[in-house]
Formats: structure tokens, C-alpha cells, sequence
């Protein structure tokens, strides 16, 4: 049986576009300038992360990470890259 697992590409889209409940891993930041506040808050490469609520005018974003809730502002969010955990 022949697999074709090496075309399957994840698909990575920003944080900020997932919805409640969504569920995703980190891929990288888009910046620098936010690198190491994020990963002093446990958003780590590799590390899953899911969408718990977000504000009615979508600011802040609260999220579960490294076993705790965090709240994002929605423009760190935006700074996010992450793949997403079908």
C-alpha cells in the first residue's frame, strides 16, 4: 500500500484567525519584536495551543497553553503562526 503522507501539508494560518474551540500547534512568530514575551508566557514552537473565548470586539483572546489560560491581545495573536490540529 503506497502512502502519501509527504503531500500532506499542514495547513498554518495566524492565531488571531482561529475560532473558539480550535485547536492548533505553534509554528513560529512573524516577528521578533515579540519572540521572547510570548515564550517567557509558554507560547513555545511546537507547543498545542486552543482558542477558549474571545471578546466580543475580539480583543483579548483567550487561550490555553502549557496548562494554563492565557489572555492575548489580539495584535500579539496576529504575530502567530500556528498549524492546525485536525
Amino acid at each position: 500500500m503506497l502512502s502519501f503522507a509527504f503531500m500532506e501539508k499542514k495547513q498554518e494560518m495566524l492565531l488571531s484567525e482561529l475560532l473558539p474551540g480550535q485547536k492548533a500547534t505553534i509554528v513560529r512568530f512573524t516577528t521578533e519584536d515579540i519572540f521572547l514575551k510570548l515564550m517567557e508566557m509558554g507560547c513555545l514552537p511546537g507547543e498545542d495551543i486552543e482558542i477558549v473565548k474571545i471578546a466580543p470586539l475580539k480583543d483579548p483572546v483567550s487561550v490555553s497553553v502549557a496548562g494554563y489560560v492565557l489572555s492575548l491581545r489580539l495584535d500579539e495573536a496576529k504575530h502567530i503562526v500556528v498549524s492546525i490540529n485536525h
